[in-house]
């Protein structure tokens, strides 16, 4: 097709990789306009992904804050009231014998019941769901910075997770996590 002469502009040109590489020019993250064209740019990409590492992290300790605190607050109201504690977890989702019964009898393991644990005010609610949705939407989005298949990249995401690990995991409550060692999580997609 003849263009009478004139050259069509081009964007930027985007490699995509389905195995392991260390190109840096020319990379795409998640967007077209998040191309990596110099080394410069390579460098900010690499130090905003260590960050949001970092920062998937810290969001992580935010979430167990929160769900600290409004546990602390549904407690003390129902203390108040002089109404003894609901468990927080219905006891067919304990493993062990419940789940032995399920399996054998046919029913379902994770029966959720309306009247299992204690309901959760509006507001903490929809704080407690922006976090987890903010987790949930940054984990799969170094995930795809993950799936470049770049292994500088790859590096980065790491070590965000890394540090952000080391920074935000210095305390640890031994006997909760002896309690529900299962619920234990690492940088994973939710």
């Amino acid at each position: 097709m003849d263009h009478g002469g004139h050259d069509m502009p081009m964007g930027p040109k985007c490699s995509m990789h389905m195995l392991w590489n260390t190109e840096i020019l020319n990379t795409c993250i998640i967007f077209p306009s998040w191309h990596i064209d110099s080394n410069t740019t390579f460098i900010l990409s690499f130090i905003a992904i260590v960050l949001l590492g970092v920062f998937y992290e810290y969001l992580r300790l935010l979430q167990r804050r929160v769900d600290v605190y409004v546990a602390q607050v549904i407690s003390s109201g129902a203390r108040a009231k002089g109404r003894a504690r609901s468990p927080l977890r219905s006891e067919s989702a304990s493993p062990g014998r419940g789940e032995e019964q399920a399996l054998l009898t046919g029913r379902k393991l994770f029966k959720v019941s309306s009247n299992a644990g204690v309901p959760i005010p509006f507001i903490y609610r929809l704080l407690r769901s922006l976090i987890y949705g903010s987790i949930v939407f940054l984990s799969f989005f170094l995930m795809l910075v993950f799936m470049t298949y770049n292994a500088y990249l790859i590096l980065a995401t790491v070590l965000g997770a890394i540090i952000g690990h080391f920074k935000f995991g210095a305390r640890m409550n031994a006997d909760a996590v002896l309690a529900d060692h299962e619920s234990v999580k690492g940088m994973a997609c939710h």
